[in-house]
C-alpha cells in the first residue's frame, strides 16, 4: 500500500490532507535550515534530566526504538512521549550510543537487548539508519521471533546518492551499493511487517523511503529530523504500533 493511513474519528486520512506537490528550491532550503535546527535542539536535550528508565513501564506491547546515525535516543523523544502515554513501555537500546557502528552490530545489540530483557512480541519504532538496523535484526538475527514488527521514520531502504559524497566510511555505507544495504533490499518477505513512514521531501535522502511490499505513508513534512515530531508522523506510529 502507498499512502494510506487510516482515519482518525471523524477527520479525513492524514494523506488525503493536501500535500505540497513538488516543493520548489526555497521551500526545500527552508525545511533544511528547521531540520538542522530540530537536530541541534534533540542534541542539547540529551543534557537534560529525563532518562530512558522513565519509558520503561506500561502494560500494551513493548517498543524498542533505535535512532539514527549521530542521534541520542532523545531524538525520538517526542514518539517516546506518545507511546508511553498509550500505556506502551518503551525501551533504548543505551549500547548504540551515537550510532555510528555498523548496521550488523547494532543490530546484533538489539538483539542481545532482547533476549537479556526477555521481551517478546516487540515493536521496533526507528528513524533513519535504526530502520537499517532494524530490518536487519529481524532478517538475520530473530530466530526467536521475538520482534513483530517494525515502524521505520525516514529510512534509507534504497540508500542516498548523498552517500557518494560522505567524508566518512560510517556515512558511506548508506549507497545502495553497499553490501549490507544491498544484501537488505533482497529480503522482501520481511517488508510485509515494515510501516515505512517518510515526508514530501527529505534533506538527506532525496529519493524518499518507499519500501516495496511495506505499508508506506508520506506525511506532509519537510525535512529529514523534524518529521519524528510532527503530529502527522506521531498519528501514523500510534496506529501502526496499535494495529
Amino acid at each position: 500500500m502507498t499512502d494510506e493511513v487510516s482515519a482518525r474519528g471523524g477527520e479525513p486520512p492524514l494523506t488525503d490532507r493536501p500535500v505540497p506537490p513538488g516543493p520548489g528550491l526555497a521551500q526545500r532550503a527552508w525545511w533544511a535550515v528547521l531540520d538542522w535546527i530540530y537536530a541541534a535542539r534533540w542534541q542539547i536535550s540529551s543534557l537534560g534530566p529525563t532518562t530512558a528508565d522513565d519509558y520503561r513501564d506500561g502494560d500494551q506491547s513493548a517498543v524498542v526504538v533505535i535512532p539514527g546515525v549521530y542521534e541520542t535516543w532523545h531524538f525520538m523523544r517526542p514518539l517516546m512521549d506518545a507511546l508511553h502515554d498509550r500505556g506502551h513501555p518503551v525501551h533504548v537500546v543505551a549500547v548504540l550510543r551515537h550510532n555510528v557502528r555498523p548496521v550488523p552490530v547494532s543490530a546484533a545489540d538489539v538483539m542481545a537487548y532482547l533476549v537479556e530483557h526477555d521481551l517478546r512480541d516487540v515493536v521496533i519504532v526507528a528513524h533513519s539508519k535504526g530502520g537499517l538496523i532494524g530490518k536487519y535484526a529481524m532478517t538475520e538475527l530473530d530466530g526467536d521471533g521475538r520482534i513483530d514488527r517494525m515502524v521505520a521514520v525516514s529510512t534509507p531502504f534504497a540508500g542516498s546518492v548523498l552517500a557518494d559524497l560522505a567524508p566518512v566510511p560510517h556515512l558511506r555505507v548508506f549507497r545502495a551499493t553497499d553490501p549490507v544495504l544491498a544484501g537488505l533490499a533482497q529480503q522482501l518477505e520481511t517488508n510485509s511487517r515494515i510501516t515505512s513512514v517518510y515526508g514530501v521531501f527529505d534533506t538527506l535522502i532525496p529519493g524518499g523511503s518507499e519500501l516495496t511490499g511495506a505499508r508506506n505513508v508520506r506525511v506532509p513534512v519537510g525535512g529529514h529530523f523534524r518529521i519524528l515530531g510532527d503530529p502527522s508522523t506521531r498519528d501514523v506510529v500510534l496506529d501502526a504500533v496499535a494495529d
